[in-house]
């Protein structure tokens, strides 16, 4: 195993303790006040809470760092300092009506050598407080479940292989583009699933549940975490175009090398 570096135990330290609050609002889910932001789009005070709780964590442990909050929104790092990339509860609809499937996603970004844009994402930990599981990755040292190194699937062909999506929904998403994309990949393959996080997802393609994955209309909270996870398991992910950005969230394509190109073969030509 791996040694866990100082930066990844305080980001395990900091999601397991906002996870023990969503465990605990999770409980009691039909008492939960909830406001609405926007169509099917929904925050209750248990993500909120969560959120504080991340934030809170975070700031006490690397002063100056900068942040990007689903909820919270921007807040700048102090010059040439990294940011952590959070998102305090991917399942929020998951939570809301009682299916235990959602997760607490941290990821750090670290500036471009010189620059003052964002480059590489270099650590991540992904939480599910339900099953206890933490997914975390250090850029070139490895994804990892706990103690144990994950790999991405060895399936190769599309026939034999479960893939993951997000779908479509009330004000979210591009229903035509997804119904292209499903109707080229579909038929070719074992199965899909629909479990309601990204997160999630791409936690899973790294430990090689899911053998591929693909959506859109995404944020960055939503895959930041995820997609190291699934590079530090030996996996490819891109956009729809077969770039390799250091956060895919507007679209995102992941799997091992070769399901990822088969993934994007169909889907670039179900896009011509």
């Amino acid at each position: 195993m791996a040694a866990i570096s100082g930066l990844i135990r305080v980001m395990e330290k900091a999601a397991r303790k906002a996870g023990g609050r969503l465990r605990r609002d999770f409980g009691e889910v039909e008492h939960l006040q909830v406001s609405r932001k926007g169509p099917s789009d929904f925050v209750s005070k248990a993500d909120q809470a969560a959120e504080r709780i991340l934030w809170d964590e975070l700031k006490v442990a690397r002063p100056g760092w900068g942040f990007l909050l689903e909820e919270g929104g921007e807040i700048e790092a102090e010059d040439g300092q990294p940011r952590f990339i959070i998102d305090p509860l991917d399942g929020t609809s998951n939570f809301l009506h009682g299916i235990p499937h959602f997760a607490v996603s941290i990821a750090v970004q670290e500036r471009k050598l010189g620059s003052d844009d964002w480059g590489d994402v270099t650590a991540a930990v992904i939480y599910q407080p339900i099953t206890d599981e933490t997914f975390w990755a250090e850029k070139t040292r490895g994804a990892w479940l706990h103690d144990g190194r994950l790999r991405v699937s060895g399936r190769r062909h599309l026939d034999e292989a479960l893939i993951a999506t997000g779908t479509p929904y009330q004000g979210h998403g591009d229903f035509a583009e997804w119904a292209r994309i499903f109707g080229a990949v579909g038929p070719k393959v074992a199965g899909i699933r629909r479990f309601g996080s990204a997160a999630l997802d791409l936690a899973w393609v790294a430990a090689g549940r899911y053998d591929g994955f693909w959506e859109s209309d995404l944020s960055p909270w939503d895959t930041a975490a995820g997609c190291l996870l699934v590079r530090e398991a030996g996996g490819f992910v891109s956009d729809y175009r077969g770039r390799s950005l250091p956060i895919c969230d507007k679209q995102v394509i992941a799997g091992n090398d070769q399901m990822h190109s088969r993934l994007h073969k169909q889907i670039a030509a179900a896009l011509k």
